[in-house]
Parts: C-alpha cells; structure tokens; sequence
C-alpha cells in the first residue's frame, strides 16, 4: 500500500513565525502522501483578551462558549489555517486548508455538558475518508484545522491530536499509515525535567506503569491515548516527536 503520513502540529511552533516556517518548510520536503493537521496555539487566546473576551481554559482543554467559538473558528480556519497554506504553496508544496465542515470530512458530536460543561467542543464521531482522497489522488495535502461540525449545521471545537489520530485511523484502511504527533519535546519523557530521557518505544503495558508512577500527566495522556486508539484502529506507527526534528528519526515510538 502507499504511504501516508498524518502529521499535527504542535501549538508552540504556530505561536512561533520562524518555528513555524522551519517547519512547514521541512515538511514540504517529505515526498511520502501526507497530511498535516493544527490547532491554534495561544493565538486564539491573545485575540480573545483583544476582543475583551476572557479565554477559559480547565486543566489546559479550551471553554468554548458562543462568542469563542467565534473567534477561534476565525483564527483556526482562517488565520492560520490559511497562513500555512500560503506558506506550504512557497515551499513548492500544493496544499488545500480544510475544516471538518469542508466535504464533510469530520462529524463531531458535542461533547455532554457533564461532569465538565466544555460549551461547542466537540468529540470526533466519522471521518470521511473519500473527502481526503479527493486531495490525495491528486497530489494536494489537506491542511486541516481543529474545527469540525455536528452535521446539523453546529460548528464544533476539536482537540488537534483526537483529530489528528482519528484521520490516520480512517485513512488506514487504503494506506500504510503513520501518525506524528508534534510538540515542544524531544519525545515522552521518563523525567519531566530531564530534557534527555526520551523514552524511545512505549507498549500499553508501559503506559500504565508510567501512570501509575506519575511519569505522565496532563496533556501527555491524552496525547498517549490518542495514540495507543490509532494503534488499536490499524494505523501502522504512531511517533511523538519535537516539531523541531520532523525529518529526522527521534522521538517516541508507540507501540
């Protein structure tokens, strides 16, 4: 099968314009199929405060009210969504920015307002994969943004990394699938404040030893359970890496 690499990027590149470039850059010279997914970084934050509009964040996921949705509906799908693709098209690589709306790639249900009332949020419920083949098929790499839709006309605000594994899961099918989640570490750390012990493969039976032990924490869960899901639905290599190193082979096997 041919191969496929879904990539996400992590907010500390978006927040930084020449992270950001050297990224993008290195990323159009991956000659694999591909797809690269984003968040929105604290940009969306800082446009809120600007608009008067208090962000609301509980242990590091986005309240996403009316009035935010707004905002980060138009700095996800328009700002920077558009400003990577301008980006890519400089780098030679031909893209196309995408929200789950758009060819009706990604339905999200909105998330139960129990135990934690997250507002628009929603949880990825179908992706569909024909939408991404369109683009596939014809050279074109979908850049895909963390807004999707309810199918009943709801925008909804979508974790990045669920977006990101749930794509990869859906594409697994017809291709041999890799999924690179992104971020500000060299890979998952044994010690959260050693730099350089990068864990280089991780099992399940691992994962639950490093939670039991208070090694992994906050974001990092859900970013492991992300990918032990991807693991689970066929996709063939799941790696959490810095931004930094896309290229080159660093980082966190998970297996």
């Amino acid at each position: 099968m041919e191969k496929l690499k879904v990539i996400k990027i992590g907010g500390n590149v978006i927040d930084n314009p020449s992270a950001l470039e050297d990224f993008l850059r290195d990323f159009a010279t991956i000659s694999d199929a591909k797809i690269l997914v984003h968040g929105g970084g604290a940009i969306a934050s800082r446009t809120l405060e600007k608009m008067g509009i208090e962000p609301k964040m509980i242990e590091g996921r986005r309240i996403t009210d009316a009035d935010t949705l707004q905002v980060v509906t138009a700095v996800y799908a328009g700002l920077i969504n558009k400003t990577i693709v301008a980006t890519l098209q400089k780098y030679g690589c031909n893209a196309a920015g995408l929200s789950g709306a758009d060819c009706n790639a990604i339905v999200s249900r909105k998330r139960a307002a129990t135990p934690v009332d997250y507002g628009f949020v929603g949880d990825v419920e179908t992706v569909n994969p024909g939408a991404f083949d369109l683009f596939l098929s014809s050279g074109i790499t979908a850049v895909v943004c963390a807004i999707n839709h309810d199918g009943h006309g709801q925008l909804l605000n979508t974790n990045a990394d669920t977006v990101a594994a749930a794509i990869a899961a859906a594409m697994s099918g017809s291709y041999d699938t890799e999924l690179v989640l992104c971020f500000e570490k060299e890979g998952v750390l044994m010690d959260k404040d050693n730099d350089k012990s990068v864990i280089p493969t991780i099992d399940k039976a691992l994962f639950e030893r490093l939670k039991r032990e208070g090694r992994v924490s906050a974001g990092m869960l859900p970013k492991l359970k992300n990918a032990f899901d991807a693991i689970d639905a066929g996709v063939e290599r799941v790696i959490i890496k810095s931004s930094g190193k896309l290229t080159l082979e660093s980082g966190t096997t998970i297996q």
